[in-house]
């Protein structure tokens, strides 16, 4: 089982992470301009699923994703958490997410490979997720 308090601590270090290296990424016009929100996602797995669950994301969904105009920030495993993905996508605007959202589940493509995906049962048993805005002292923008 897994402890939503350690996964949330995690996510909030690993974001931290991954905004200071995202900075030197980014220009200074970028970082005072944008106004991008990001998505955190946790996935926790059906037990003995997360391999599918991986290969689905490397072969079908991550190239659908930048197809919808979602921009790929990072997918990670947590070392003391099983049968879990977290990952962090970034979107222009709040508007641009939701469309993103529902061109992507609208997608024939997608459809079908998550209708071959879950032939031998569904992956995925919880999702969390949260919509974030950075704030004014952010390094990321």
């Amino acid at each position: 089982m897994f402890n939503k308090n350690k996964i949330s601590i995690m996510v909030s270090l690993m974001f931290v992470l991954i905004s200071m290296f995202l900075l030197e990424s980014c220009s200074s016009e970028t970082q005072a301009t944008s106004g991008r929100v990001f998505e955190i996602r946790t996935y926790i797995a059906h037990e003995g699923r997360l391999d599918d669950l991986n290969s689905r994301f490397r072969n079908h969904t991550n190239s659908l994703f930048v197809k919808h105009g979602m921009q790929l920030i990072g997918y990670w495993e947590p070392m003391d958490e099983e049968d879990t993905l977290i990952y962090i996508l970034a979107f222009p605007s709040v508007e641009a997410r939701q469309k993103s959202w529902d061109d992507f589940r609208n997608d024939e493509v997608w459809k079908k490979a998550y209708a071959e995906s879950i032939e031998n049962g569904k992956l995925v048993k919880e999702i969390i997720n949260h919509i974030m805005e950075p704030t004014d002292y952010s390094p990321i923008r």
